[in-house]
């Protein structure tokens, strides 16, 4: 591990960041029409859940990275593979938020600007960080944590004052009943964005006071949630419920209607800032994730010599695993949720924690 500690604000500030990161952008749970924001609560309860069983293991083993602990777990061969995948698993959601957020600037800023440059500067932004270790990544998002908050608190304004804001839109609630709610956040918002907090086991040993853990990551996700309940709230009263489902960047279609007394408008570049800033923390936390744990497991005494392979992986998936944009995002809700978060976020750190339980009570009653 690297030596390095960081304080309970600054885990609290980076899971924030990185919970807003990418789910921002797209809309959530949409088939569920005027309740999506219910479900992003749903999902958020189970997030809470979830955040439980991490903690869990990391209270057995709270100087120990994933990597390290899996081994004392399920035995060494296993605990290898099975930190390996994770690698692979971190390195992937690395290079698919980078398609995010490259897809977002194509569209918006750049637009002939090829997409690979545009990944490129992200990616060395995101390397250059990462060699610092994660205590200056920690100081960076208590800078740019306000920053982001202020351009959020004046949006929010600038949207009431314009008069956009329709509260029929938002109505009736709960117009197909209960269930279809609970399909969205069991299926979408429990796994994108609460279940990736599972990143953050590779980050918690490095927290200086541990018994501080539980509670940070909780109101964290408890705050994050409560955002985006309201940001999608925000957007179907602004746009309605047709046009959120079908934009690609709801957000930033909201923020483009702005319109104040006839010379405060177009102030979509300026919220794409926010956006670009927890695009890049949770590019960073994935990166980190993978880095580090590259290390622990192969016992590289100096992680930052494998920040620039990985961070060419990442680019270069990034490029690679979709022909287009609608296909990245296809494949996103059919595949990955599926196949990879739902084993990696709830399956395996439930059965892992099973087996710490039952050994740890096999180790009391031998004693």
């Amino acid at each position: 591990m690297e030596k390095a500690k960081i304080s309970s604000y600054q885990l609290f500030v980076l899971i924030l960041l990185f919970e807003l990161g990418s789910a921002l952008l797209f809309p959530l749970a949409t088939e569920t029409k005027q309740d999506a924001w219910i479900a992003v609560l749903l999902g958020m309860l189970g997030g809470f859940v979830l955040f439980l069983v991490y903690h869990g293991l990391y209270c057995f083993y709270p100087d120990m990275l994933p990597t390290e602990y899996t081994q004392k777990i399920i035995g060494k061969v296993l605990g290898r593979i099975l930190s390996y995948l994770y690698i692979l698993y971190f390195t992937y959601l690395a290079a698919r938020v980078l398609r995010d957020f490259g897809e977002l600037l194509v569209t918006f800023a750049y637009p002939d600007t090829p997409l690979f440059i545009i990944n490129a500067l992200l990616t060395l932004a995101v390397v250059y960080t990462i060699r610092k270790g994660i205590e200056v990544l920690a100081r960076t998002g208590e800078l740019l944590f306000v920053l982001m908050y202020l351009l959020a608190i004046t949006g929010f304004i600038l949207v009431v004052v314009s008069g956009l804001i329709d509260i029929n839109n938002l109505k009736p609630v709960l117009e197909d009943g209960i269930l279809p709610v609970l399909k969205a956040a069991m299926t979408q918002t429990l796994y994108v964005p609460f279940g990736e907090v599972i990143v953050f086991t590779m980050i918690m040993p490095y927290l200086n006071k541990s018994k501080k853990a539980r509670m940070t990551g909780l109101f964290a996700l408890g705050l994050s949630g409560i955002n985006l309940a309201i940001v999608m709230a925000f957007n179907i009263s602004v746009l309605g419920v047709d046009l959120t489902t079908l934009a690609a960047f709801p957000l930033l279609s909201t923020i483009q209607t702005i319109q104040v007394a006839d010379f405060l408008e177009r102030l979509d570049v300026y919220f794409m800032l926010a956006l670009i800033i927890g695009g890049f923390f949770k590019i960073s936390i994935y990166c980190y994730a993978a880095v580090t744990g590259t290390a622990n497991l192969f016992n590289i005494k100096e992680p930052s010599r494998m920040v620039y392979p990985i961070g060419l992986v990442i680019l270069t998936l990034s490029i690679t695993m979709a022909s287009n944009f609608s296909g990245h995002l296809q494949e996103g809700l059919q595949i990955v949720t599926l196949y990879l978060h739902l084993p990696f976020q709830v399956i395996i750190p439930i059965i892992l924690l099973g087996i710490a339980i039952i050994k740890n009570r096999i180790r009391q009653k031998g004693r």
